[in-house]
């Protein structure tokens, strides 16, 4: 997928591509059902051109705060600015300027690909001589499935006219949610090496994901809500340095059956006798320590590998701590990302 993609026009010199402040949905109850509060207060800055990812568990705001964005659900109050563009005073101005990929896989089986994406290129304002059809099919792997019925495709070519249909408006801002849900191994990396391009020319991406690692290896800031509240939102790297927490493993040349009293003071766990696993926080000891106090005890170390803390062990701590409703998060976690979108 190297082919050229169409690149966004910029008409303004935005800082940031998306600005929510206090937004709040709540959804009205029924007899047998009390209100739904499903965004609390969520503030959120997403930087122009970034790939930011937006986390959190089933239930916790995401698909809401995404169909306020996309037009389909009414926030309750609130402001959203969608490439400067007011949600509710520039309605068709903000929705031209987002592209979103949802998770369903809602496309008219009696069109072709082509004729899909020419018609929805038609819907946006699109002039017939400014369409870019067969270009796009050609970037997203299926200019030769072009006229074959959307019905015949497999469910990784209808994935990948999901991507395309978002893009016939050459949006500013594409959104993808669970793009990736219940594809192969090799659609995932196609998609995403053809979603890192269209970054790389300037497209602001917004992915939502369950799938961790990818979140982790793609994404240059990340949120995460819960519950409808917004509790985190920093540069990825910033982020992985939270969680003050590392593990090393040890393999040693004889059984340890039972804790040697010099190793009392580590948090030690003995795995099939030779296997010595010490958690520890990097910034009261170091590795050093505890490799020389296992050789203290006369053990000989035979192997050692060590495994830092991931965004999924943060993002777990971070959602649990919310759950139990003692959000305890340093400033510089917690923070929104400042003034300057990349930080």
């Amino acid at each position: 997928m190297n082919q050229q993609l169409p690149v966004p026009n910029p008409d303004q010199d935005l800082e940031f591509a998306i600005r929510i402040e206090g937004l709040n949905k709540t959804y009205c109850g029924t007899r047998n059902s009390a209100p739904q509060h499903a965004l609390k207060d969520v503030t959120l800055n997403i930087p122009r051109g970034s790939f930011f990812g937006l986390l959190g568990p089933n239930g916790a705001g995401k698909s809401t705060l995404i169909n306020i964005l996309a037009g389909l659900v009414i926030k309750t109050s609130g402001t959203a600015r969608i490439w400067g563009y007011d949600l509710e005073t520039d309605m068709r101005a903000a929705r031209r300027a987002i592209g979103v990929v949802p998770q369903e896989l809602n496309i008219d089986p009696y069109f072709t690909p082509y004729e899909l994406l020419d018609l929805y290129a038609g819907l946006y304002g699109v002039a017939a001589k400014d369409r870019q059809t067969g270009e796009i099919l050609e970037a997203v792997g299926l200019a030769d499935k072009r006229d074959a019925y959307a019905r015949t495709l497999s469910g990784g070519m209808r994935r990948r006219l999901l991507v395309a249909k978002a893009l016939v408006h050459r949006p500013k801002i594409l959104i993808l949610d669970e793009p990736t849900a219940g594809v192969d191994v090799d659609l995932r990396r196609r998609l995403w090496e053809y979603v890192r391009e269209l970054n790389a020319q300037g497209t602001t991406i917004l992915l939502t994901t369950h799938y961790l690692k990818e979140a982790e290896e793609l994404c240059d800031h990340i949120a995460i809500i819960n519950h409808g509240r917004m509790i985190t939102n920093k540069p990825t790297g910033a982020l992985m340095k939270h969680l003050d927490s590392r593990e090393i493993c040890i393999l040693v040349d004889r059984d340890v059956p039972s804790e040697p009293t010099q190793l009392a003071g580590y948090n030690l766990e003995i795995r099939g006798q030779r296997e010595l696993v010490f958690s520890y926080a990097p910034s009261t000891i170091n590795s050093g320590q505890i490799l020389t106090a296992v050789q203290d005890c006369g053990l000989g170390i035979i192997d050692v590998t060590t495994r830092e803390a991931e965004l999924e062990d943060i993002f777990l701590s971070l959602t649990r701590a919310s759950d139990d409703g003692h959000i305890d998060i340093p400033d510089d976690v917690a923070n929104d990302v400042p003034p300057g979108g990349a930080g």
